[in-house]
C-alpha cells in the first residue's frame, strides 16, 4: 500500500481511532477478505456482528441487482407503498412474537434506539428514562445519552436530561423504575461490558417492574439480534418479551439499516399529535430492504441458527486449553476473550492479524478481546481459527 494511499485515508476520511487497522481492502466472500495484495483474512468478527450469513451472501447479491432494476429512492419512509419494505415487514413479524408485529425500518442501530426512546416518551407522555450502567446504544447526542460510560459521555455534556442507570443483573437498583419513567432501554446481552448475559430472575424482574409503572421495556438487539446467541433474537432464551425491540448490523445482510418493532397500538401513536413522530429519508430504502429481507430468508432456509451454539462450544473447547486465557464469554457465536491486561489482548489481535485472522476490541472492556465470526462457519475453519489464536497467545 503506497504512503499516498495511507494519508488519504488518513487525512480526508474523518478517524475513529489512532490505530486504524490499515488493511486495504479488495475483495469480500463467506467468511474472508482480501487485501490489494492477495492476502487473505479470515474475519473472526464479521464486520462486528454485520455480516452473520458472511459477505457477498448470494441471495443478498440477486435481490440487491432485482431491486436495482425496479427503484432506488422515490419518496421519503411511510408515504408510498413499497414492495421491498412491505416484504420485509411482513418477515420481521413472521419470526417475532405477536405483540411485535409492526416495525419503523430506519437508517442504522444507533437511529432506531434514539427512534425507541421518543416512542416510549410519546406513547406514555413522561420524560423519564433509565438505562444500564456499563452499557452501549450508540454515539449520537441522545444514544450516548443512555450509553452507561462515563467516559464517552464526558466530552458531549450537556445530554439528555432525566436519565438514571440501572446496574446489569441488580434486581434491587430496578426501583428506580416508576410511574413517571416513559421508558427501559436495555441490551438483551450487554456487548461493549464484556458479553455480560443477564440472569433469568433479573429479566423478569424487570418485566415485572415495566409492567406494574406502565414504562416500555426497550431491548436494543441490535449486536445479538439475528441468529448471533443461537436464536433468531437473544430473549428468545429468556421467555421474555418487550415492548420494543432495535436491531441493526446484521439484518441487512451486509447493508446499513435499523429497525425499531412494536405493537400496532404503541407504533402508530407517532403519527398524529404532532403528525411526523419520527421521520426518515432513506429509512426503508428499497435496495437495503432488500437485502434485509434475503437475508432473514437465508437464515431461515440454512440450518446456521440451530448450530451456533454448538459451533461456539467447539470454538470455546479449543480455546480454553490456553492456560493465558482467564476466561472465556460465550453466547453462541459471540465470545469474549479476556486476558490478564490491554497490553496482552493488543499482542494477541496484532499478532492474529499477521496470520491472516481479524480478531477486534470491547470499546470499554480494554482486558478482553471480541470473536462474533459469520454463523456459516464451519466446524473445519472454526479448528483453523483457533489454532491461529492459539498460536498469537503462544507467542507473545
Amino acid at each position: 500500500m503506497s504512503s499516498n494511499r495511507i494519508a488519504t485515508f488518513l487525512n480526508l476520511q474523518g478517524q475513529t481511532s489512532p490505530s486504524p487497522y490499515l488493511i486495504d481492502v479488495d475483495k469480500a466472500q463467506g467468511i474472508y477478505f482480501w487485501d490489494k495484495n492477495g492476502k487473505r483474512y479470515m474475519d473472526m468478527i464479521a464486520g462486528v456482528a454485520v455480516n452473520n450469513i458472511g459477505h457477498s451472501h448470494p441471495k443478498v447479491i440477486s435481490a440487491i441487482k432485482n431491486q436495482l432494476d425496479k427503484h432506488l429512492h422515490v419518496m421519503v419512509y411511510g408515504e408510498y407503498l413499497q414492495d421491498a419494505q412491505i416484504d420485509l415487514a411482513e418477515n420481521l413479524a413472521s419470526i417475532l412474537p405477536s405483540n411485535l408485529n409492526c416495525s419503523y425500518i430506519v437508517n442504522s442501530g444507533t437511529e432506531a434506539n434514539e427512534a425507541a426512546l421518543k416512542l416510549a416518551k410519546r406513547y406514555t407522555g413522561r420524560q423519564a428514562l433509565v438505562a444500564c450502567k456499563n452499557s452501549y446504544h450508540g454515539s449520537t447526542h441522545g444514544s450516548l445519552s443512555v450509553t452507561g460510560n462515563e467516559t464517552k459521555q464526558s466530552n458531549y455534556k450537556p445530554l439528555l436530561p432525566n436519565i438514571q442507570f440501572i446496574e446489569f443483573n441488580n434486581i434491587d437498583s430496578l426501583d428506580i423504575i416508576t410511574n413517571k419513567t416513559a421508558g427501559v432501554l436495555i441490551e438483551t446481552i450487554q456487548g461493549d461490558a464484556g458479553l455480560i448475559k443477564p440472569t433469568q430472575e433479573f429479566l423478569v424482574a424487570l418485566r415485572k417492574k415495566c409492567t406494574e409503572t406502565g414504562a416500555l421495556l426497550i431491548f436494543d438487539e441490535v449486536q445479538v439480534g439475528m441468529g448471533r446467541t443461537g436464536k433468531f433474537f437473544a430473549f428468545e432464551h429468556y421467555n421474555i418479551i418487550p415492548d420494543v425491540l432495535t436491531l441493526g448490523k446484521a439484518l441487512g445482510g451486509g447493508m446499513p439499516i435499523g429497525a425499531f418493532i412494536s405493537s400496532t397500538e404503541i407504533m402508530h401513536c407517532l403519527t398524529h399529535n404532532p403528525m411526523l413522530g419520527h421521520i426518515t429519508t432513506f429509512g426503508g430504502h428499497p435496495v437495503i430492504c432488500a437485502a434485509a429481507n434475503a437475508c432473514i430468508n437465508v437464515l431461515k432456509e440454512e440450518s446456521w441458527i440451530k448450530e451456533t451454539e454448538s459451533k461456539g462450544q467447539f470454538l470455546e473447547d479449543i480455546l480454553i486449553q490456553s492456560s493465558a486465557i482467564k476466561e472465556i464469554r460465550r453466547a453462541g457465536l459471540f465470545f469474549a476473550i479476556e486476558m490478564d491486561s490491554f497490553e496482552t489482548v493488543k499482542k494477541v489481535v496484532e499478532n492474529c492479524l499477521k496470520k491472516g485472522l481479524i480478531g477486534f476490541w470491547f470499546l470499554s472492556t480494554p482486558n478482553a478481546f471480541r470473536l462474533s465470526p459469520p454463523l456459516s462457519i464451519t466446524t473445519k475453519e472454526l479448528e483453523q481459527a483457533g489454532k491461529i489464536i492459539l498460536d498469537s497467545i503462544n507467542t507473545i
